[in-house]
């Protein structure tokens, strides 16, 4: 019995048929919400709902509309009208990287365990750290998501610029970092889980277009060692996730090395600029970085999680995780670059590397130029029709593909209108035509979009300004 159950399992006839059915399926999901013939980017359900149904169906469901049923309930991200999170729509053909990924199973902790993925990992961290402007002593590698990336990130910096041996014999004075207070929570996060401390994250308030204030560090970095803090870091947000302001990260790479700090770079979102001959100067200085972050998983049309994590230093790769594992990490004049198990918090990982290295090799370079050029124009489109409208207002002008604004009734008080724009968000959701978020800057409540559909077009834009004003309601 246990056999033939197995044996069933593994039936390469089954696979054949039902892989070649999911394709189909997946191209016509495709083709219907990327060119939004669908006329819904979400079909909102509530969440006890939603359980229930996919307790009911694990009972009773047809198993052969598992797919489809997993398909049609989900948020469509390939939709035009999706403009809600930071997440990309894949490549289709990333698709088929991942399903490589999935059935080899490549674990990569060990060069043995992942020789071709271990290898072409190397090569696209490469191309990376030389379209960041690093030179050939640099290198880096790829782990799972961009909060990873950047807690491994400041473990590096603390084993490089803290003088005692944290990573054995613990804290022994109160550390600190500086960074934003508009930059993404997990650097908060990080922080806190290495033991820092509230105390020793030192937020830089954001000037009023929300970048870093930079003429406050010196200030900041004065009064944290009078209160006894050892600054070790500073963190650029390239740029912050609220309302994507590109922090100045030529000044702050400037007051790294004026106070010998380890300068990084969450570039998570936008770091994939630098291959934007338009928009690369929002990272002017990026090149002087110790560390940067990008994630392929959104403005690179990659599927999650997927983020590099370079050095300008190769050498730093290896520093964050000074341990023995006899059976595991042995000894190797290899090992400075494939065998990731000694640089990353996972053994085991994704074959992740091929879903870069296949866009590089089959649609090149150019490809991530065209999509972030695009899309950070977009932005600018979505910008200058809301300043066209009086029922809106933006929060800032944007820099890139997020856009916060909110809709203006001017009868009501700045806290009435904060709650009349929570519900139209709200609102948006349960319609289900529209996708996008919010935030809240400063007190003021704002809908916040984040262009990633490269089809998203300015029709769709009207339309959604068009759409929230029929769903304002008086509050």
């Amino acid at each position: 019995m246990e056999k033939s159950l197995l044996q069933k399992v593994y039936d390469t006839k089954i696979f054949r048929k039902k892989g070649h059915g999911l394709i189909d399926q997946l191209a016509d999901h495709l083709e219907d919400k990327l060119t939004g013939k669908s006329g819904n980017a979400i079909h909102w359900n509530e969440p006890e709902n939603e359980l229930e149904f996919w307790e009911t169906f694990l009972q009773k469901g047809d198993k052969d509309q598992l797919f489809s049923e997993i398909t049609k309930r989900t948020t469509y991200i390939h939709h035009p009208h999706y403009i809600g999170h930071q997440v990309t729509p894949t490549a289709p053909i990333t698709a088929l990287t991942g399903m490589i990924s999935s059935l080899l199973n490549n674990g990569m902790a060990v060069y043995e365990m992942g020789m071709s993925p271990s290898a072409i990992e190397r090569v696209v961290t490469d191309v990376l750290c030389k379209t960041i402007g690093f030179d050939t002593t640099s290198g880096g590698f790829l782990t799972s998501g961009g909060t990873l990336a950047n807690l491994t990130a400041l473990l590096t910096a603390r084993k490089v610029k803290v003088e005692a041996d944290v990573w054995n014999k613990g804290i022994q004075q109160q550390l600190g970092i500086m960074v934003s207070e508009e930059a993404h929570y997990c650097v908060d996060r990080a922080a806190k889980i290495m033991g820092l401390g509230e105390q020793g994250i030192i937020k830089i308030p954001a000037a009023t277009d929300f970048r870093m204030d930079t003429t406050l560090l010196e200030t900041q970095y004065k009064e944290a060692q009078e209160a006894g803090i050892r600054i070790f870091a500073i963190i650029g947000s390239a740029p912050c996730t609220a309302t994507g302001a590109f922090d100045n990260l030529q000044e702050i790479a400037a007051f790294a090395q004026r106070k010998n700090l380890w300068f990084h770079v969450d570039g998570a979102h936008g770091g994939a600029a630098i291959f934007s001959p338009k928009y690369k100067t929002l990272l002017k200085g990026i090149d002087q970085a110790d560390s940067v972050v990008i994630d392929g998983h959104k403005m690179m049309m990659m599927p999650a999680l997927t983020t590099a994590l370079l050095y300008k230093k190769s050498m730093h790769t290896n520093v964050t995780f000074s341990q023995k594992a006899e059976y595991l990490l042995t000894e190797s004049e290899l090992e400075d670059w494939c065998n990731s198990g000694k640089k990353t918090f996972e053994c085991t990982k994704t074959m992740m590397s091929i879903h870069w290295f296949t866009m590089l090799k089959i649609y090149g370079e150019a490809v991530f130029d065209a999509y972030v050029t695009h899309l950070f124009d977009l932005g600018a489109q979505f910008a200058q029709i809301i300043e066209q409208h009086p029922q809106f207002e933006l929060a800032v002008t944007p820099m890139c593909n997020i856009v916060c604004f909110k809709y203006v009734d001017n009868d009501l008080s700045g806290e009435a209108q904060n709650i009349q724009n929570q519900a139209i968000r709200q609102a948006l959701l349960e319609d289900g035509e529209f996708y996008i978020v919010q935030t809240k800057l400063r007190g003021i409540h704002y809908l916040r979009v984040t262009v990633m559909n490269p089809f998203t077009t300015e029709a769709h834009f009207k339309n959604l300004l068009k759409k929230i004003c029929t769903l304002a309601v008086p509050v």
